[in-house]
């Protein structure tokens, strides 16, 4: 595709924007950071408007089809991440939408278990393994969602909370008065429109308000890890997932051979097994898109490529198996993701910038906001097995007015990698959400929150600190 130059510039008229609300707290985004940022602020007694641009809540959660929340243990099966984390696990479990391994299971090195997650292709989210026990792998507590019920439960959790939900609203600009941000622009099927508030929080993953207000911010991408790529999700239904697993084991030359013609073609041939209860006979395909050098998230013309190859390649991926995969043959695309899958991209400069060295630290710090796994680092995660994240990194280093609650967070790309995943994204969107209520309410800038009454608020709300 053959990109058009530019051809100059237009002036755009100055104009009066109106202002469709005056409030305590704005959220922009409604991915995971930005839902529990809207929660907490409200349930904190914020007057609380949410802007999303899509017409569902959750963000990769839902929209993505990344619908796993991975590491809320260590590897020895010790919870980390509690609050809202595990309130949208316990209120999805009672609607029958969530999957995870049974409490006496975390940590264990039960073959069994171990091998049914292994069967799943899906070790990376649920087995590590243990240097401290001589390698052997254990048993994550992660949780997987029905991604439409998730949609549903998050609208029920950000409405019963107080907050004002804008959804096909898409925040667009910051409103500033020199260094401080005091709302935002949106534009919508309505108009362009303004809200006015104390505090606005930047939860739209790619730091699009932070950028507008003048923070400070790195955008280093390395493509050797995941950060740097896109993804193209898609589900496959009605498939006999026991035949295809028989094919794979009794004829492994010609399976073999399947899968390479099916890559020569540009298919993929890597999936899960959805483990979803009531939803027997799903793959899940997360195919990433990677390219010779780092995905641009911010290009529209680079994601419109990607989107449509993407497309194509599942289209190529689902023909190919539906005629030539024993246990395909009835299959159908149950559904594709509506978002293409964003790993990583611009982050903040805040007042602290979390760097490997944090990993191997047993840093309490003053402002912790959450304790997360460290699962992920080999001999590193076996001595140092979780990690605490202060405020600071979702506070920009100059820009008031505004706190980061997203993969934005202030941290380094190698870093970044590990914690910016959904669970740690929900668990910083209610301690931004918290801190600007605080704010708001004592009339002072985020950065000036008192870190002792966030962290008793937090530790309220059944956040897990250390006390």
């Amino acid at each position: 595709m053959t990109a058009h130059k530019t051809s100059g510039f237009v002036r755009e008229p100055a104009r009066d924007t109106e202002v469709l609300r005056d409030v305590d707290v704005v959220v922009v985004g409604g991915g995971p950071g930005g839902v529990a940022s809207a929660i907490a602020a409200a349930r904190t007694g914020a007057k609380t408007v949410l802007l999303e641009r899509y017409g569902h809540l959750g963000g990769m959660a839902t929209g993505g089809l990344i619908n796993i929340f991975p590491n809320l243990s260590d590897i020895s099966g010790k919870q980390h991440i509690f609050g809202l984390n595990q309130e949208i696990v316990s209120r999805m479990e009672a609607r029958g939408a969530a999957f995870y391994p049974k409490k006496e299971h975390w940590g264990t090195t039960d073959r069994e278990v171990v091998d049914y997650y292994s069967r799943a292709n899906m070790s990376w989210f649920y087995i590590r393994k243990d240097p401290n026990i001589g390698g052997q792998e254990r048993v994550l507590y992660t949780a997987v969602l029905d991604p439409e019920v998730l949609k549903d439960e998050l609208n029920d959790m950000v409405t019963q909370a107080g907050a004002e939900l804008l959804l096909h609203s898409w925040g667009t600009r910051p409103i500033m008065d020199g260094d401080t941000v005091k709302g935002v622009f949106f534009e919508s099927k309505s108009g362009r429109r303004a809200i006015l508030a104390k505090v606005v929080i930047d939860s739209t993953g790619d730091g699009d308000i932070f950028v507008g207000a003048g923070a400070e911010f790195d955008d280093e991408l390395d493509n050797n890890i995941r950060t740097a790529w896109l993804a193209f999700t898609f589900w496959m239904a009605n498939v006999d997932i026991d035949k295809v697993e028989e094919f794979r084991k009794s004829q492994p030359f010609k399976h073999a051979e399947l899968m390479q013609e099916l890559t020569m073609l540009g298919g993929y041939t890597h999936y899960f097994n959805g483990i979803l209860k009531n939803q027997e006979g799903v793959l899940w395909f997360h195919t990433f898109q990677v390219q010779p050098e780092a995905s641009d998230a911010q290009d529209v013309e680079e994601l419109t490529r990607v989107d449509v190859r993407g497309r194509k390649r599942a289209m190529i991926t689902y023909e190919f198996l539906r005629k030539y995969m024993p246990g395909c043959e009835k299959s159908f695309v149950m559904q594709t993701a509506p978002q293409l899958g964003t790993q990583g991209g611009r982050r903040v400069i805040g007042e602290y910038i979390l760097s490997p060295k944090d990993m191997e630290s047993d840093e309490v710090f003053e402002d912790t906001i959450v304790v997360l796994a460290n699962n992920d680092n080999g001999e590193i995660s076996a001595k140092h097995p979780s990690l605490c994240i202060p405020y600071r990194c979702l506070v920009p280093v100059k820009t008031d007015g505004l706190l980061v609650a997203c993969r934005a967070f202030s941290s380094t790309n190698s870093v970044n990698q590990y914690f910016n995943i959904i669970p740690p994204c929900i668990a910083y969107g209610q301690a931004a959400g918290t801190a600007a209520a605080l704010a708001a309410r004592s009339g002072i800038q985020p950065r000036k929150v008192d870190y002792k009454e966030l962290q008793a608020n937090l530790i309220q709300q059944g956040v897990n600190l250390p006390r």
